[in-house]
């Protein structure tokens, strides 16, 4: 049973590793854009709406996408003033609590309520109401979805090094490598 909760969590972080180095790639297209965009807008007296909502596309591709990798990584803000001072078995414990009580349920919110959003946004395939605008507004919009289940499956993955470390199957050095 550890065996088969390592190998789950393993493949979960390891598949929003990999989704975190996409997400690199796109936070440089994303520099690149907003550098055409200023030299655009400074330079030559000109804009694009196409460009514009790239960039804000592009950035929530970025922050919903990218959550799951940053919680891989413990980037996500956190009041340490207690958990800092804690061992092994403390943090553990407010770990997965914290995984339990409020990233699954907050995580199942976003989700089932954005499935609803999504799918109507994709059956009418709704884009920019902007002429010129991105033609394809449903794709941006399923981010949600899909980046709060990484950071679901990512939070199943904290619980499961948590419940590990709990059963003593796992140090906090294991779980860094």
């Amino acid at each position: 049973m550890l065996n088969w909760l390592r190998v789950f969590s393993g493949a979960i972080d390891r598949s929003n590793e990999a989704v975190g180095r996409l997400v690199s790639w796109i936070t440089l297209l994303l520099v690149l854009v907003v550098f055409v965009d200023v030299v655009m807008r400074y330079l030559f007296k000109t804009s694009f709406v196409f460009t514009q909502e790239l960039e804000w596309h592009l950035f929530a591709f970025i922050f919903l996408i990218g959550a799951g990798y940053t919680l891989l990584h413990d980037g996500h803000v956190r009041v340490d003033i207690i958990y800092q001072r804690l061992n092994l078995k403390g943090r553990a414990w407010i770990n997965l609590i914290g995984v339990i009580f409020f990233l699954i349920p907050g995580c199942y919110l976003v989700i089932s309520t954005s499935w609803h959003f999504v799918s109507n946004s994709f059956s009418m395939l709704e884009g920019s109401p902007d002429p010129g605008g991105i033609p394809y507004r449903f794709i941006v919009k399923g981010t949600m979805t899909v980046g709060y289940t990484l950071l679901l499956l990512q939070g199943l993955s904290m619980g499961v090094h948590a419940l590990l470390q709990l059963l003593g199957a796992e140090t906090d050095d294991e779980e860094k490598a």
